[in-house]
Formats: structure tokens, sequence, C-alpha cells
């Protein structure tokens, strides 16, 4: 790995989230200067690299891991994904009981890092319904079936249909707590038979 690759593995993982590299070193708990480019190199011309500490904790930051990053670097070209638009995603017989894409709508894009992950898919959205952070436009890369834990980002399906992006709060045989992605952070409390399926959402290419 280069040096120039790595400083632009983590402009991509930024981006990938949304952040801009000062907003990926805030989230990550760093000086909000520390991925600048005008840290990339000394005064004397020397480059610097940025340490495996803050690698990490950028990746922890975004619920990354390291292969991720590698596959980012060295410009892995990864594999096709299924694509569906918001409100698709939002109709009967999009996906199956367990959360996976199904039905004749469905397209497939490329995304690297995807031969990393299994069981990827992406939504598209299309209007308001996940403002305000997520935006038309956005893609919401969503796995079927990497863990969802405390604190992830997860995408929401119900029963009756609705398709939403939350934060996860707490989860039991008979309920699932969610907090909302909104600046009020409002929590909401569903009843297992109310949910369709929960998938954990990796990244958001914006």
């Amino acid at each position: 790995m280069l040096h120039n690759d790595i400083w632009r593995g983590l402009d991509l993982l930024a981006e990938q989230n949304g952040l801009s590299v000062s907003g990926l070193a805030r989230r990550a708990g760093l000086d909000a200067t520390a991925f600048n480019k005008s840290k990339r190199t000394a005064k004397d011309g020397r480059p610097r690299w940025p340490s495996t500490e803050s690698i990490s904790r950028a990746l922890v930051a975004v619920n990354a891991e390291f292969g991720d990053f590698a596959a980012i670097v060295t410009g892995g070209r990864g594999q096709t994904i299924p694509l569906l638009a918001y409100d698709d995603a939002c109709a009967y017989g999009a996906f199956d009981q367990a959360g996976h894409p199904a039905g004749p709508d469905w397209e497939d894009v490329l995304f690297p890092g995807a031969d990393i992950h299994k069981d990827l898919y992406a939504i598209e959205v299309t209007g308001p319904d996940m403002a305000p952070i997520y935006r038309a436009g956005d893609r919401i890369i969503v796995s079927a079936s990497a863990e969802a834990r405390t604190g992830d980002r997860v995408a929401v399906k119900l029963q009756k249909g609705k398709l939403f992006a939350a934060v996860l709060a707490c989860r039991s045989e008979g309920r699932v707590e969610l907090q909302s992605l909104a600046v009020d952070g409002a929590s909401r409390t569903l009843r297992a038979g109310e949910l369709a399926w929960i998938a954990r959402i990796l990244w958001v290419s914006q």
C-alpha cells in the first residue's frame, strides 16, 4: 500500500458514509484536522502516514472492517449487488420472509467491497421519507445477514410494507426499540409481530 493510496482510502471511506474527512475524524473522536490534506505531508516534504490507531478508530466509527478499507485502498472492483428504488422496496413482494431481495424489479450495480460482505443490496432513496439523514439519490447499502447490534443503523421493514431507517436501541424476543435518526432522537417500540425484518446498514453512498 502506497502513501497516496492510504489517504485516498480514507477519503473514499468518508465519502461512502456521507462525510467529509473532517467529519470522519470527528466521528472517530480525533482532531477534526487529523485527516486533512495539509496533514499528509511534513514541512520538509516527507510523506506523513496516518497511524494504525486513527485508521482503526475511523473504521469503528462507521461500522466498517479492515477488509473493507483494504478493498478501497487496493481498488478492488467488488461484485454486483441488487438495487431497488425506495418506493418499490416498500411494495409487497420486493423481499422474501428473511429480508433478501425478491421479485423482478431489482437491477444490478457494482459495489466495491461486495466480495467482503455477503447478502448485500442497495436501496435508492427517492423521496423525503428518510430525511434528514438520507436524501433523494442516496444509496443505502444493507446486509441481510450481518448481525445488527445495539447502536447500529438499521433498515426496518414493517409487515404493512413501510420501510424506514433507524438506530437499533434495544432488541428482545418480543419487542424492538428503535431510535429515530432525526435530531430529536425520538424512540419507538415495535412488537415482534409488527416487523417483517431488520437488516444492518453498512454504508451509504451520497
